[in-house]
């Protein structure tokens, strides 16, 4: 918990830190095990290359065969010693005795170390050990004479403590390396979280790492579809409600890495990838499953980089405007007659305030017949009680806008067989009863009449009015969507009835004459819930 915590600098900084002292610990390991032995190595070498020159000099051999030359051997030691740099060059005779040595007060005496006996009997070898010179590395060269007799040997030391400084130099060199490493590496991490902060847009990764979670938890919380591709087209989200859909169309559930032409080849995102504008509430089937669909640009510095698409199965939609239509008829119908109510309630109030008793009485009466002549014809012949409903409030909603609503019922209407029905139907005749109220706003007589008429398992719906007529150029626009003679964001309600009459598979025309009102008939198939037919019933029976 901690280190999610910490800033992206100090995490970025530590990791560098932490790299370069590793990397510095690992050199002086494998620099100690590595290095020092190579030194060693090379220093055996030289010791012994340099004891076999010795060995083969003539002053050497001369002064060891001849007492009058030994001086010489001192001499020519001296020479060695100046020209390499070495610790010492002793020769001795077969005895042990020194015959050089770079003290020359110990000339004559025994070799103080007991390593040198295997040279006496003719081997060449190296040895460590401290000397009278200190900790050295030596090397032995026994000393022949043109017999190939053994007249002596030749010791050459390499001092230690040289191998000691250059391990101690290459490690001061190391660190002087690793800390200046540190210091420019300390920088680059500044600068490179400063950059990545930048193309964060200044997140730390706590909060990067929350924006993730709530971003998938609200992608997959949905009840919409959501699928996302980038700019090769290819699937690079997609959320559990899209899989759930894509299960219903028997599609494959995982889809990520696949081309969306090749997963779906209608889906045709390519346009808006292209274009970078949005396509909005387009209806698209995925194998028998209908959706209402929305495809949107994604745009990252005014550059198009994929897209995402936004859909939910069409059946829902449906029910949920099914229920929307019902609460919104019954919302009106109480209102207009809540209304209607109260505008009678002030006439009666006022007659009695005038004391016109039988005047009021009389009112009451008409009124009560007319209310009870009105629903009962409505309530007798409509068995669907959210369609009479339905119409009752609009029968009060008319009155309302003054206008003359009559609504004629040839035959018993039963209930039908599905609740999607009643949705289409009450969106049909909703749609042009508002219509016809709208159109006769500004006319001298306001009338409109509606006849419903069930026969055959069919349902005719004809809607007339009184209204100023359709240009006949007009009528074959008028159920395109979004088309309308009366200004913007209008044009939706002979769209929505065409849709409806669509799904239930019926059909719609339209008669109009200028100044002489215009009239829709629709018919439409109509399954009732017993089967019953109501053709010989009518609505006086």
């Amino acid at each position: 918990m901690f280190l999610r915590k910490l800033k992206l600098s100090t995490m970025i900084t530590a990791l560098v830190c932490l790299v370069v002292l590793v990397s510095l610990l690992i050199t002086d390991i494998l620099f100690n095990s590595t290095i020092k032995d190579t030194i060693e190595e090379n220093l055996e070498e030289r010791a012994i290359i340099l004891s076999n020159i010795v060995a083969r000099s003539d002053e050497v051999i001369n002064g060891l065969k001849n007492e009058e030359h030994v001086d010489d051997i001192q001499e020519y030691a001296n020479e060695i010693l100046e020209a390499t740099n070495v610790l010492y060059v002793v020769v001795m005779d077969m005895n042990g005795i020194r015959l050089s040595h770079p003290i020359p007060e110990r000339i004559g005496g025994l070799y103080s170390t007991e390593d040198h006996k295997a040279v006496l009997h003719g081997k060449q070898y190296v040895s460590v050990s401290k000397g009278t010179m200190g900790n050295s590395l030596k090397a032995f060269t026994p000393i022949y004479d043109e017999n190939k007799v053994q007249i002596g040997a030749v010791s050459v030391g390499i001092s230690l403590e040289r191998i000691d400084d250059a391990v101690n130099q290459g490690r001061k060199n190391i660190l002087i390396a690793t800390n200046f490493g540190l210091l420019v590496g300390i920088v680059c991490a500044y600068f490179v979280a400063r950059f990545i902060k930048q193309i964060l847009f200044g997140l730390e990764p706590l909060a990067i790492a929350k924006i993730l979670e709530e971003r998938n938890t609200m992608l997959q919380s949905v009840r919409e579809g959501v699928i996302a591709v980038d700019q090769d087209s290819k699937i690079t989200l997609v959320n559990k409600s899209a899989k759930r859909m894509f299960k219903k169309a028997g599609l494959s559930e995982i889809p990520i890495g696949l081309s969306i032409q090749e997963y779906m080849p209608s889906f045709n995102v390519e346009n808006v990838l292209k274009t970078g504008k949005s396509e909005l509430d387009e209806e698209y089937s995925i194998n028998g499953v209908s959706i209402l669909l929305n495809k949107v640009p994604l745009i990252v510095n005014k550059e198009v980089v994929g897209a995402i698409a936004t859909f939910r199965d069409k059946t829902e939609i449906n029910q949920l405007a099914e229920q929307l239509t019902g609460v919104k008829a019954y919302a009106e119908a109480l209102r207009a007659q809540s209304h209607e109510f109260m505008n009678k309630l002030h006439v009666i109030l006022g007659m009695v305030r005038m004391g016109m008793y039988e005047q009021l009485t009389t009112f009451i009466n008409t009124l009560v017949d007319h209310r009870n002549h009105e629903v009962g014809n409505v309530t007798k012949n409509i068995k669907d009680p959210a369609l009479a409903g339905f119409i009752m409030g609009k029968l009060s909603y008319a009155r309302e806008k003054k206008v003359d609503l009559s609504i004629e019922i040839e035959t018993v209407l039963p209930e039908p067989k599905s609740l999607s029905a009643t949705h289409e139907i009450i969106t049909i005749l909703g749609n042009l009863i508002d219509n016809a109220i709208e159109a006769m706003e500004d006319s001298p007589t306001k009338e409109i009449e509606v006849l419903l008429n069930y026969f055959h398992n069919s349902l005719k719906i004809i809607v007339s009015d009184t209204g100023p007529g359709i240009f006949k150029d007009v009528t074959r626009h008028v159920f395109e969507k979004g088309f309308s003679t009366k200004g913007q964001n209008r044009g939706y309600g002979l769209y929505l009835i065409r849709q409806s009459v669509d799904r239930l598979g019926g059909e719609i025309n339209v008669h109009s004459r200028l100044n002489n009102g215009t009239e829709f008939v629709v018919v439409v198939p109509f399954e009732t819930k017993t089967g019953d037919d109501a053709h010989d019933q009518s609505s006086n029976s």
